[in-house]
């Protein structure tokens, strides 16, 4: 399986939509090493949730030095800082670039004003994981992301490779047909280390003023008691 230069200039559809599923990974290690051996420039964004220490091990396998990001707003859990920090112990050739926003905390609220989460969250949103990840992904061919189908509506036509229109690259997604019982299945069989919070009741973790414990396995628990269910990472088109 050979990657034949897909590119967001040059896309028509999903070159991987025949790939068998019913592997022991459900085709996410196989997605990988095609992404990592025909793109030169690639980039995971990652948000060390448990989905995201799954691809990270999964991308270990394929290659060690791989480029991981993850947006550092400044308003996460410590728990998810110290869990960072577990990550690179276990794999010290991943070069993890902890990407800050244009503004601080404290210019945002002299230009926003103060907890700008509460009032526009997509504005937040925007100054504090959008933009970022514009910068980090400027230049890049490709970047991999955690979607799986089942988390929700928005994310259930999720293919393996997307056209991104949000950041005109390609968006590969190799755990599409994972399920959450899969995502926890392999964390324990590989003893991976998690956030603590999901033992707390916090199935998905951002930031700290929107993210709220949850039963399901699901986004239920981010910006509780607004119509809002995504950042803007993943709602900016794609095919």
């Amino acid at each position: 399986m050979t990657n034949t230069a897909v590119t967001y200039d040059n896309f028509t559809g999903d070159p991987l939509s025949d790939l068998p599923a019913d592997d022991q990974t459900k085709g996410a290690l196989k997605v990988l090493r095609w992404a990592y051996e025909g793109y030169d420039s690639i980039t995971y964004a990652c948000s060390f949730g448990a989905e995201g220490i799954v691809l990270i091990d999964l991308i270990a396998k394929v290659k060690k030095d791989a480029k991981i990001v993850f947006l550092d707003t400044g308003i996460h859990f410590q728990e998810t800082y110290d869990l960072i920090e577990k990550v690179k112990e276990r794999y010290p050739a991943l070069q993890i670039e902890m990407k800050k926003p244009a503004l601080t905390l404290e210019e945002q609220a002299e230009e926003h004003g103060s907890a700008l989460w509460g009032r526009n969250p997509d504005q937040c949103c925007f100054i504090r994981k959008i933009k970022p990840l514009e910068e980090a992904l400027e230049g890049a061919e490709a970047w991999v992301s955690g979607l799986r189908r089942e988390q929700s509506l928005s994310r259930s036509n999720t293919n393996f490779v997307n056209k991104d229109e949000r950041f005109q690259s390609i968006k590969v997604c190799p755990l599409i047909y994972w399920t959450w019982d899969d995502v926890w299945s392999y964390i324990r069989l590989n003893g991976l280390n998690y956030n603590d919070l999901h033992d707390e009741g916090y199935p998905s973790i951002g930031c700290i003023p929107c993210t709220f414990k949850a039963e399901s396995g699901g986004r239920d628990g981010r910006w509780k008691g607004m119509e809002k269910t995504e950042c803007g990472l993943h709602t900016g088109g794609q095919s």
